[in-house]
């Protein structure tokens, strides 16, 4: 039995790796017992350092920046890209191409993981193109509409 104490976002946990057999770990966190499945076993244990959450956290702030201005050239140059924070299904587009918003007006509503997101306008301006429209899927990073 291995034993182990990790803290995922500033809580710790006590993990005892009971057995393995057949791809099914018998595992204790805080003296609940689960079997998981697993993998092939890694030799480098350094993997197991850095939390998830850190990992997450350090990829969409990086993703973030970058996807603003990759989308300008796209657009044509025709206004500001405004783009999916996060995949989900449209419900609804509150405004029609040509409409004159204000800066933090809902523009979209995005359906993620069972809850309602408002996209909102960046700015004040002019809704020029949507690239989605209700009931469309849309992945993180895809183009949903452009600004003026």
């Amino acid at each position: 039995m291995k034993e182990y104490k990790i803290k995922v976002n500033g809580t710790e946990y006590n993990v005892a790796v009971n057995e393995i057999e057949n791809g099914i770990a018998n595992v204790s966190v805080n003296g609940a017992e689960y079997n998981v499945e697993v993998g092939e076993e890694k030799a480098a244990a350094p993997a197991f350092k850095a939390p998830v959450a850190r990992s997450r956290a350090a990829a969409v702030p990086a993703a973030a920046p970058a996807a603003a201005p990759a989308a300008a050239p796209a657009a044509g140059g025709a206004g500001a890209p405004v783009k999916s924070p996060l995949p989900g299904v449209i419900l609804e587009v509150k405004v029609a191409v040509g409409a004159t918003v204000t800066a933090g007006q809902t523009i979209i509503v995005l359906e993620a993981m069972k809850m309602e997101n408002n996209i909102d306008a960046p700015k004040a301006g002019v809704i020029k193109s949507f690239a989605k429209s209700k009931g469309d899927s849309v992945l993180e990073g895809d183009l949903l509409f452009t600004i003026e």
